[in-house]
């Protein structure tokens, strides 16, 4: 067989969106228990940004990017059971790698795709889904009438947590950077959109809530935000930290979080944790997989070809994207 060549995003040296480098690059036959994927979609996480700045460490490099795609099984390895050329499959998680036409992935991390969810859609929600079905199914499982913090609701993360907390009864309470976002927010469920830029949002939240606070709050911008965001929290609310977008984590005083606060703080991972049992991810996605098909959307807020990457990057760090952003392959 000829060898298998593929155009892929790497990195050489960590740095800013300029260190996202198009490479050609031949890939190996797949071995043991993988596949080759021609892939179409790669979803934009923010995971993206501190590997490559260097904030989550990387491989040896240069080293891909990218921990979400969705395509076609080109080539299927030995032992591999289960799929075969031709199936279409999405997939979540570690070794980074969606940032190329072509990749040898673990059979293991591939989800076969139901005809009705098209590349672009997996790609947009599965990460963000995996997370919101972490949160609330596994870090604190919502019960109606929860009260749910969601700091960017017009994000990717924001907006399918939004949909999420409200099948299961949930008010959300959704922090926004401008009235376009805020509009955005409200027609996906968020109950009460806080403008953060104009308006304090712990006085709003709890003014929304009789001013006792959210039951749970995600938070993924760090810094002063993450601090202020104790003070919008009801007597044993969690606030989950899942992000760094300010820049950086504060160093936290336990005696922030009580006695007389009586919250918690979680940091939890789904790619350093979640994604990686086996016993946990392919029923997890199953289940992302069927809220889409109850009505679950992604809101896909850009999309940029695979040469323009680093745009992707610089678009997602402005602030200034809704929704899921994409690489289309």
């Amino acid at each position: 067989m000829p060898p298998i060549t593929t155009r892929a995003i790497r990195i050489h040296a960590p740095g800013g969106p300029e260190a996202l480098v198009l490479d050609t690059v031949t890939l190996a036959e797949p071995g043991p228990g993988e596949i080759l994927v021609r892939q179409r979609f790669a979803g934009v996480n923010f995971v993206d940004i501190y590997h490559r700045t260097g904030l989550y460490g990387a491989p040896a490099l240069p080293a891909g990017l990218g921990v979400e795609a969705a395509g076609e099984v080109e080539r299927v390895g030995p032992d591999v059971t289960g799929f075969r050329e031709g199936d279409r499959i999405a997939y979540a998680g570690l070794p980074a790698g969606g940032y190329a036409e072509r990749r040898i992935l673990p059979a293991a991390r591939a989800i076969r795709l139901p005809d009705s969810v098209g590349f672009d859609i997996a790609a947009a929600v599965l990460v963000r889904g995996l997370t919101a079905h972490m949160l609330f199914e596994r870090v604190r499982p919502l019960r109606p009438g929860d009260i749910v913090l969601i700091h960017a609701a017009a994000g990717g993360l924001g907006l399918i947590a939004t949909q999420w907390a409200k099948r299961r009864g949930a008010t959300v309470i959704g922090t926004v950077g401008d009235a376009r976002k805020a509009a955005l927010a409200r027609a996906h469920g968020v109950d009460h959109t806080i403008l953060y830029r104009e308006t304090d949002f712990v006085a709003a939240a709890r003014a929304a809530t009789g001013g006792r606070g959210a039951d749970m709050a995600i938070e993924g911008i760090g810094g002063d935000t993450l601090l202020r965001t104790f003070d919008a929290m009801a007597p044993y609310g969690l606030i989950a930290s899942v992000g760094q977008v300010g820049g950086s984590l504060p160093t936290i005083d336990v005696g922030e979080l009580g006695p007389a606060r009586s919250i918690a703080l979680a940091r939890p991972s789904v790619l350093r944790h979640y994604l990686p049992d086996l016993a946990i991810y392919p029923r997890a996605a199953a289940e992302v997989l069927a809220e889409v098909a109850a009505g679950l959307r992604p809101v896909i807020g850009a999309m940029y070809p695979l040469a323009e990457a680093a745009e992707a990057h610089r678009a997602l760090e402005s602030g200034g994207t809704t929704g899921s952003v994409l690489l289309d392959l």
